[in-house]
């Protein structure tokens, strides 16, 4: 599967600061995904697609992570009035986007879905203005990302979990 992502972060030279921070002792990894997409559809391969890169837990193994440049909600990912995300996707992003996941198709013939991290993560945080509200934790890409385009271009249907049939391995056959 691929997972959609948006950086929540300015550039990508944040994102990568971010990226680089280990997180996980054990592997001295960090939250990654495996491909960033810049604004103007620059590509870099930060994981190499045979490495487990953590950006979505429960679903690394089973999934390439792809990271689109875009503030989301930054600064205030979790203030309860703040949770739009109005950056839209630039026309070159999203060719690019679109490139890579057909070079994926071509070279993995595993790859069957194409999923959000919205659809996946659908866990809630306290708001940081004002901890009796619940904010979700993860809404990337978000709602300017052009779902309809990218699922008809790409050929993959977009998946969805079901309640309770998911695992901490991933997503039942």
């Amino acid at each position: 599967m691929i997972v959609l992502h948006c950086t929540e972060l300015p550039d990508l030279d944040t994102a990568r600061e971010y990226g680089e921070r280990v997180r996980y002792p054990e592997t001295g990894t960090g939250n990654s995904g495996h491909y960033y997409l810049d604004r103007d559809g620059a590509t870099e391969l930060w994981v190499p697609e045979n490495r487990v890169a953590h950006h979505v837990h429960g679903f690394n193994r089973r999934s390439l992570g792809i990271e689109l440049v875009n503030s989301g909600r930054c600064p205030d990912w979790y203030h309860s009035r703040h949770q739009a995300m109005l950056e839209p996707y630039p026309e070159p992003q999203i060719d690019a986007l679109l490139r890579l996941i057909a070079a994926l198709a071509g070279r993995l013939p595993s790859l069957r879905s194409i999923a959000g991290h919205e659809d996946l993560d659908l866990s809630t945080v306290p708001a940081s203005d004002d901890a009796r509200l619940e904010v979700r934790r993860k809404r990337d890409p978000g709602e300017q990302f052009p779902w309809p385009t990218v699922l008809s271009a790409c050929g993959l249907p977009r998946f969805k979990p079901q309640v309770g049939r998911e695992t901490a391995s991933g997503p039942s056959p």
